[in-house]
């Protein structure tokens, strides 16, 4: 039987790891042809192989977010390799939890900013065109800590926020192309996750409590799955909304 995804090509950044690593799987699984973007070559060359390995077509450039030849060099790979883009997941972000509001300087603002909004807003102008005649879904990410304004977490909750108000405003003009802009917010036990619950267990521990199911989420079972509901036909009514993959964290 077909996959949800048959027939589609999918972008999928910061796949080398963590969310945007469960989410090419689960793609792939579906049908999906697959690119992963990220920073570092080695990363994605193993991810790309682990993924192969289990059937389906998945290949890798590196590259940073924030840079805009970047964007369209991923972008221009995977119409090379695949024929076509219909799905473009903005998974990769560079920030630094925990840093204080007073603490916090231009050149970490700059850097989270530029990977996270710049990126993600870069991505989308080179993946538009491709999607213009077809339709296609654009999945960007949002977090709790951007609508809830998170302690120690100033760069990173603007960009998210900015990511929001940029993904409502695209979902309205592009709706006429059938093109859906969506946003998932999760609570996912990612590499950097894992590391900020090490650094800052009180904080973490505090975070926990307002989970209602009472765990973080895993990147490919709980997070993948909402990314295929978003890529898929299944939301081919959806646009401009964000969704909250964060076990009862945020009620909205």
């Amino acid at each position: 039987m077909a996959g949800r995804l048959s027939g589609k090509v999918a972008i999928v950044t910061g796949g080398g790891q963590g969310v945007g690593r469960g989410i090419a799987r689960i793609f792939l699984r579906e049908g999906a042809k697959v690119l992963i973007t990220g920073r570092t070559p080695d990363k994605l060359e193993a991810a790309v192989a682990a993924l192969k390995a289990e059937g389906g077509e998945a290949a890798w450039i590196a590259g940073t977010a924030g840079v805009r030849a970047d964007a369209e060099a991923a972008v221009a790979r995977a119409v090379e390799l695949f024929g076509g883009l219909d799905i473009l997941v903005n998974n990769a972000q560079t920030s630094k939890p925990g840093t204080m509001f007073e603490d916090t300087d231009d050149a970490l603002f700059a850097l989270t900013i530029e990977s996270g909004l710049y990126g993600t807003f870069q991505l989308m102008q080179a993946a538009i065109p491709h999607m213009k005649d077809k339709g296609g879904s654009i999945i960007n990410f949002g977090s709790y800590e951007g609508i809830h304004g998170g302690v120690g977490f100033a760069a990173y909750a603007a960009t998210k926020e900015a990511i929001r108000g940029l993904s409502r405003t695209a979902a309205r003009e592009l709706g006429k192309h059938k093109i859906r802009v969506n946003v998932i917010c999760p609570a996912a036990l990612s590499p950097i996750a894992e590391q900020w619950v090490k650094d800052f267990p009180e904080e973490a521990e505090k975070v926990m409590k307002l989970v209602a199911l009472g765990y973080l989420g895993d990147c490919e079972k709980d997070i993948g799955p909402a990314a295929l509901f978003l890529a898929s036909e299944d939301s081919r009514y959806v646009t401009g909304q964000t969704i909250n993959v964060d076990g009862g964290q945020m009620m909205l």
